[in-house]
């Protein structure tokens, strides 16, 4: 998802991130390294640990904690990753087979915890509780976004507020943790701190929004999977939540039947449902707003190309097609 520009300014702080994932993934239980290997190198945007280091430069830190935060945040978001795909019996992600398809759900749930315990273990060396502290509440919060996703499969009753607390749980949090950790390694003001995690979170919520529009209007050979997976796992997203409550009633119907019985086939229904009643233009109009927010975090910092690179990354969370 990185521009030139990004890449320029971040480029060589991440290959030092890329080397030290490689590092940590090391274990001696040969299945662990080959499942962890598969999902850390299967082609993911390493947006997460990107924002961690930009937001260090951005606040001036001079250190070395940064990277290892990096990390720590990448196989937070990876251990996710694999736990997701079983729950959600996924067959497909970045346009390869998941770990779940290829090496079976019980390995990718315990690679997934050892990838967990790991994060934990570069966090402790860094030697701040507040780090700790910060993580520690991120992952507990993400692993209730989880569940809450799992109870609104299939309802047909969520709202607006109730969706947008799912993916701030499940998706912003972590971008949330992974900007204010760069504030508090430059021990930063508490408000200053404050607007780096509000940038993180609004930052989330667009990107996850953008992510649920783009199952239904992107390339499936761009988002690396296919069209309509969220669909045919009864997830109530924004353009489906906005066509029950705004579109017709025939098209309000073809949602709920959707989501209530959780079949592919009703895919081309409903895509026609939530294009035709503009919860599709909606939907991006609310990512829109929430980057613009991200953006607006930001405005009291000092320029610098990091300050400038948290920008364009806002732009990019909604001006996407994967």
């Amino acid at each position: 998802m990185a521009t030139e520009f990004v890449k320029s300014v971040v480029g060589s702080e991440m290959a030092a991130v890329d080397a030290l994932i490689r590092d940590r993934l090391y274990s001696d239980v040969i299945l662990v390294r080959q499942v962890a290997e598969y999902i850390v190198t299967s082609g993911g945007k390493r947006l997460r640990p990107m924002i961690v280091l930009l937001a260090a430069q951005a606040l001036g830190y001079q250190g070395d904690h940064h990277r290892r935060l990096a990390a720590v945040i990448e196989f937070i978001h990876t251990s996710t990753l694999l736990h997701d795909d079983v729950v959600d019996e996924s067959g497909l992600r970045r346009g390869r087979a998941t770990a779940n398809a290829l090496f079976g759900n019980a390995a990718s749930v315990l690679v997934g915890d050892f990838l967990y315990t790991r994060a934990f273990q570069l966090m402790v060396s860094c030697g701040s509780l507040r780090v700790m502290e910060v993580l520690a509440d991120a992952t507990n919060i993400i692993a209730e976004g989880e569940v809450l996703q799992l109870m609104n499969i299939g309802n047909v009753d969520i709202d607006e507020a109730g969706y947008l607390q799912v993916i701030q749980y499940k998706t912003a949090k972590l971008f949330e943790a992974a900007s204010r950790l760069g504030a508090i390694l430059v021990e930063a003001a508490p408000e200053v701190e404050s607007r780096m995690a509000c940038y993180g979170m609004h930052l989330g919520t667009a990107f996850q929004i953008v992510d649920d529009v783009l199952d239904y209007t992107g390339n499936p050979d761009e988002i690396g999977k296919n069209l309509g997976d969220d669909l045919a796992e009864g997830k109530p997203t924004l353009p489906l939540i906005y066509t029950m409550r705004h579109g017709s009633p025939e098209q309000a119907d073809a949602v709920r039947n959707a989501l209530t019985h959780a079949r592919r086939e009703h895919f081309p229904a409903v895509l026609a449902a939530v294009r035709d009643c503009g919860a599709l233009n909606y939907a991006l109009e609310v990512a829109r707003n929430e980057a613009e927010q991200a953006r607006a975090m930001l405005a009291d910092l000092a320029p610098n190309p990091a300050v400038t690179a948290l920008l364009e990354l806002a732009d990019l969370a909604v001006n996407r097609s994967s």
